[in-house]
């Protein structure tokens, strides 16, 4: 069944194509365009700001990049999709009141012109959402383009780190993981390899990869992923882990096999490293800096204490670059609150609350899981890193959600219902290689 499944065919059938005599020809699989649109959305919440690389990037040129990576998915996702053909997606669909709510605040000018740059870039961001909706199906699809593209970032971090170790393990950083070709930051290297770890994890325990596919990606991210020193993202994937895996328990042995395993091993480490551990844990931080979350509880303190006026409380002043005084919010609600008011903050909490409903009300599968991880993985790193308000890998992260969450769309039907259907054994199911 899984076979058929991943070739497009209804389940016990051998006919994925629909070519029997009398049968109607079945709808086309997603197209592989849709693939370079979604590589393309990555590209462009990649960032232009972070550490310096071995050859000088000038920024400019990075946005440069960046935002025509964002008109190119536009377009494309415009040229595969000409007849303007959506799902309803109530993701999508507060992501849009979101940008409402955003051009609103942002109107006022009171962060400059680059809100409404801002504003016009979360605009195409969501209209490619809703061009790509058309193929949201309940399929793994989106999911092996997530892992792909995420993968091809982490390898030229890896290049980075093997051409010149020193630029990809800077002293002002800590000695942590940096990007040395692509300006990227310990907390995003670290983000990237947590979410297609717990991802090839899970289709590990769905049988729908094989082992050494899913060893290539997860060895080398679990590598990057310690040299980042990004508790965040550790505690993500961990905890994500546990609540994708624990889902699919009473329906899969292999998650229970998993999971048993899991404990007991993190029971060992926890007793025989728990020294190690910890240093890693502390990154050699002082006792007071750990408690302020490493400066960041004295940036939220002063940004709720400032003055609002009522329209800033509802509105906020506009999309910015995340920051107050000049210093990183890092921390989505709050970065939402100043930007997008109490209606931001209450969109973006609509949008967990509605996918983390949804998923909870779907029967088991491997699709639920994998929807639960990128959920709790998105709450949890919220609390200490921005971007649930404006076009970022989180929303990417949940917009892959609400595809699992999709139901699927109706087959064409045969017009020979009466064929007997041929069921697939299990050992003759075969995995798929990411």
């Amino acid at each position: 069944m899984g076979e058929d499944l991943r070739r497009g065919a209804l389940p016990g059938t051998t006919d994925p194509a629909g070519t029997r005599p009398g049968a109607e020809p079945r709808p086309a699989g997603t197209p592989k365009i849709v693939g370079t649109v979604w590589g393309l959305l990555i590209l462009n919440t990649l960032g232009s700001a972070g550490a310096k690389t071995i050859i000088p990037l000038p920024r400019s040129l990075i946005q440069m990049v960046t935002m025509g990576a964002l008109v190119a998915a536009f377009a494309l996702a415009l040229a595969v999709n000409a007849r303007l053909r959506i799902r309803a997606s109530a993701y999508v669909l507060l992501l849009t009141l979101l940008l409402v709510a955003s051009v609103i605040s942002s109107a006022h000018l009171e962060s400059g012109f680059g809100a409404l740059f801002r504003c016009f870039r979360l605009a195409l961001f969501v209209g490619t959402l809703w061009l790509l909706s058309r193929w949201w199906d309940g399929g793994l699809t989106f999911v092996r383009h997530h892992i792909r593209m995420y993968f091809a970032v982490l390898g030229s971090v890896a290049a980075g780190l093997a051409v010149s170790p020193g630029a990809a393990l800077p002293d002002i950083y800590g000695g942590r993981l940096v990007g040395a070709l692509w300006p990227l930051t310990p907390p995003q290297i670290g983000q990237y390899a947590a979410v297609i770890i717990g991802l090839t994890v899970l289709l590990l325990l769905g049988r729908r990869t094989d082992r050494v596919s899913a060893a290539v990606v997860i060895v080398p991210s679990l590598v990057l992923l310690a040299l980042t020193h990004t508790r965040t993202a550790t505690l993500g994937l961990l905890l994500g882990l546990v609540l994708a895996i624990g889902s699919l328990i009473l329906t899969s042995a292999a998650a229970r096999r998993f999971f048993t395993w899991a404990v007991l091993i993190a029971t060992v480490s926890a007793v025989g490293f728990a020294s190690a551990l910890q240093a890693w844990f502390l990154r050699g931080q002082s006792k007071e800096n750990f408690s302020s979350l490493t400066g960041r509880a004295k940036v939220w303190d002063a940004l709720l204490a400032a003055p609002r006026s009522t329209s800033e409380q509802l509105f906020g002043v506009g999309l910015g670059d995340k920051s107050f005084g000049g210093l990183p919010i890092d921390n989505s609600w709050l970065a939402v609150y100043n930007e997008q008011g109490l209606i931001g903050v209450s969109l973006v909490a609509a949008i967990i609350i509605v996918l983390g409903g949804v998923a909870l009300l779907r029967p088991p599968s491997l699709q639920r899981a994998c929807a639960i991880f990128l959920i709790s993985y998105c709450a949890i790193a919220s609390y200490t890193e921005a971007g649930l308000g404006d076009a970022s890998p989180y929303l990417l992260h949940l917009a892959l959600a609400a595809s699992l969450l999709a139901a699927p769309a109706e087959p064409a039907p045969l017009s020979t219902p009466d064929v007997p259907r041929r069921r697939v054994p299990r050992w003759a199911q075969r995995s798929e290689a990411i």
